[in-house]
């Protein structure tokens, strides 16, 4: 599933193609992806102009100058891809429609942009832009980890009673938005913090140490185009190349590169999710 860094990268490939444009015609090539599409969605996007494309937590959303915004969910294998415009020195003409091109896009400017998703795990919604954030899926989202809201006091106070493994709660998107599995692993390492760890009994200076560093490793994760682990691909089609600086993630066996430990990378179940740590080094 793409966590934040991938969704952040795909709305940065999709703003300089979206933003200020004017969806020309909207194909609805399907009545449903994980649920039904709303009704009349191609009539309701064909003519509006995207005035802003913004992300939250693993959301991407495209606010319309007719008051509502498309919000777009990847799921598992879900992609947006650009076709028929510049992309810095390449022009990328239009492919051969595809069999799981559920929903296109066609732009003023003609370029097209292609929901392509063969798993239909993914998700499509129009919902009132002024009431945005009391949606179903976005009302219980806790603060964006590169936001100010997300700072020291915050994660101390929403940690201090969660008896729950540190792991887990920093999964709980209701704590923090975006974080997922990979850069959780990867968070939990630099901060010398085993995934196994109650939240509650982490000390206070140990939690305000995780701020820096969640936002130290998505930002790493977004400027090297995310991770692309089976279907993720950016909105030019490129892959994302992080998981190649993965510490830990994937690397069960491996030896620790911790300069001076001598462990291997350990790999347990949590809540259905591999952890991946070194049980030397994380304590």
């Amino acid at each position: 599933m793409p966590e934040l860094p991938e969704v952040e990268t795909v709305r940065r490939g999709l703003a300089p193609v979206m933003e200020g444009a004017r969806i020309a015609k909207a194909d609805v090539n399907r009545p449903d992806l994980r649920w039904p599409f709303p009704a009349g969605m191609s009539e309701r996007l064909t003519g509006a102009r995207i005035e802003r494309l913004r992300r939250r937590s693993k959301y991407i959303l495209a606010d319309l100058d007719t008051g509502e915004s498309l919000l777009i969910h990847l799921g598992m294998s879900g992609r947006m891809l650009i076709s028929g415009a510049k992309l810095g020195a390449f022009a990328h003409d239009h492919p051969a429609p595809e069999k799981h091109d559920h929903v296109v896009l066609h732009m003023d400017s003609g370029a097209r942009i292609t929901f392509n998703d063969p798993r239909r795990f993914g998700a499509m919604d129009l919902l009132d832009t002024a009431t945005a954030d009391a949606h179903k899926l976005l009302s219980s989202i806790g603060p964006e980890p590169l936001g100010n809201s997300f700072d020291e006091s915050y994660l101390v106070q929403a940690l201090k009673a969660k008896t729950s493994p540190i792991k887990t709660a920093l999964l709980d998107q209701r704590i923090v938005a975006g974080l997922g599995n990979i850069y959780v692993c990867e968070v939990l390492y630099r901060a010398r913090i085993s995934p196994l760890r109650k939240a509650n009994k982490i000390s206070k200076t140990s939690v305000e140490a995780l701020v820096p560093i969640i936002r130290q490793v998505l930002g790493e994760a977004i400027e090297a185009g995310g991770s692309s682990l089976k279907d993720f691909r950016q909105a030019d089609g490129d892959l994302g190349y992080f998981q190649h600086s993965f510490d830990v993630y994937g690397r069960e066996g491996a030896p620790c590169r911790t300069p001076g430990c001598t462990s291997a990378i350990n790999r347990t179940v949590q809540s259905a999710r591999s952890s991946f740590y070194c049980p030397k080094c994380q304590r």
